[in-house]
């Protein structure tokens, strides 16, 4: 095997899980059991997660965030966003580890509860909640309900009288920071859905403020994803902390909330800095900005979902057909997989770059230049759209794509009747489906003008 082909076979350790590695075969393994036996046992294509990883990671995450928090007189409370990956098992991993669950609908609030996770450990967000979702999530006694817009603040409060609570509540407000990866556009005024003016924060608080059955806790913000390093949390909370102080002459506002968004390496030339250096970064500047305003720092919120899940996830494939297309300066290899934009939607909707490996075996040739397709009838359908392979890659190899623990799932769609993958966990060396997935027999049972014919 030259050294190229090595190349084209190594796994990044700041791309997969610290559990991948090859075996003495060259096969992957994720957790201690090989890509070839997870295929064989649970089919292709397959979601896989590293359960270790994504503990350790909310662990790390939890206390990076906590151990900033307390260097400048504070704490911090920290929740995962489950709209990255949301399931029974995946709520109770990250209870077990300290963390609250953050939900956006009332499907993620029904997993959440039924998962067992304690109502007071869920915050609910959303821009636009039912009022069926509201007094449910008020009955049911969850924690902190995300106050979207103005017309929320008398929904929440009509439900939580009606149910005899005193719910607490954050406003969301857009402080006109966007931010991803190594830059941030910092804006007098912000369009978008969710949340309300950062100038209109301080009367909406008094507002709040002047309803028994509501406790506000302070604000929240959230300026974007896959970032980098704290340079727009730091703009945004220095923008949001003016706010908190004026509204500190009105009571207490024990809580300031800075949203999630810490990005994670889906390639090798992704470069996030470490969430210690992010969390440190984030405390000085709310230190330094309440110093300036001679306030106590609050308690600081956050809410991470892909930098604890994605690097987690594994997606497993088989390889179809491989065709050779000319391109200018030399060619390029179209691999074809089993599964595609269905299972993975957001290289068609947000132009994402992932890592693929040969998941069964080591290489024997060259790399070359390789666009993994999807099966489905769409030109789209590209889940890589470029990296290396080895060039003898062909028909029954598996292939694996690192990093997709986050938003595949929660994206997946039963596209040109394509079964979704089941979702299956690994640890230790053992593997068990922790979400179902689809069958073709599933897919027809749905279909109301098929029952009862052969």
């Amino acid at each position: 095997m030259s050294h190229a082909s090595a190349d084209a076979d190594v796994l990044d350790p700041a791309v997969w899980p610290a559990s991948a590695h090859r075996d003495a075969a060259g096969a992957i393994v994720v957790g201690g059991v090989s890509a070839p036996e997870l295929v064989a046992r649970f089919g292709s294509p397959l979601y896989v997660l590293d359960e270790d990883e994504a503990r350790a990671r909310a662990r790390r995450i939890r206390t990076a965030l906590a151990d900033a928090a307390r260097a400048i007189g504070t704490e911090a409370h920290v929740y995962y966003a489950g709209k990255a990956f949301l399931s029974g098992e995946a709520a109770r991993w990250m209870v077990e580890e300290g963390l609250g669950i953050d939900v956006c609908t009332g499907g993620e609030l029904a997993v959440a509860l039924a998962a067992g996770v304690a109502p007071a450990l869920i915050g609910f967000h959303g821009n636009n909640k039912s009022v069926a979702e509201i007094e449910r999530a008020v009955a049911a006694g969850v924690g902190t309900i995300v106050i979207d817009s103005e017309i929320e603040i008398e929904r929440v409060a009509r439900a939580a009288r009606a149910a005899g609570r005193v719910q607490r509540v954050r406003l969301r407000v857009n402080s006109g920071v966007h931010a991803s990866t190594h830059e941030f556009l910092a804006t007098a005024h912000e369009d978008q859905k969710f949340g309300v003016p950062l100038g209109r924060a301080v009367e909406l608080g008094v507002r709040i403020r002047a309803h028994d059955s509501l406790d506000f806790l302070g604000l929240h913000c959230h300026i974007g994803s896959q970032i980098f390093d704290a340079g727009g949390f730091a703009e945004s909370a220095a923008r949001l902390l003016d706010a908190h102080a004026a509204l500190l002459a009105g009571g207490e506002v024990p809580e300031l909330n800075l949203g999630g968004g810490f990005g994670i390496a889906y390639t090798s030339d992704d470069t996030p800095a470490p969430i210690e250096e992010i969390a440190a970064g984030i405390a000085a500047a709310v230190a330094d900005g309440c110093r300036e305003r001679g306030i106590r720092p609050p308690r600081l919120a956050f809410e991470p979902g892909r930098a604890i899940i994605g690097p987690a996830g594994v997606t497993l494939y088989t390889v179809g057909t491989v065709k050779a297309v000319p391109i200018d300066g030399g060619v390029r290899h179209y691999v074809s997989v089993d599964g595609g934009m269905s299972d993975n939607a957001r290289p068609a909707l947000y132009g994402a770059d992932y890592t693929v490996r040969l998941a069964s075996r080591t290489g024997t040739a060259d790399p070359v230049l390789v666009r993994v397709a999807g099966k489905h009838c769409e030109a789209g359908d590209i889940v890589v759209d470029h990296d290396q392979l080895p060039g003898d890659v062909g028909p029954g190899d598996l292939v694996a794509l690192a990093a997709t623990g986050a938003y595949c799932w929660s994206l997946a769609s039963n596209y040109n009747h394509v079964p979704r993958p089941p979702v299956v966990a690994v640890a230790g060396g053992e593997a068990r489906v922790i979400v179902h997935g689809d069958t073709e027999e599933s897919l027809l049972a749905r279909d109301a003008g098929l029952r009862g014919r052969n």
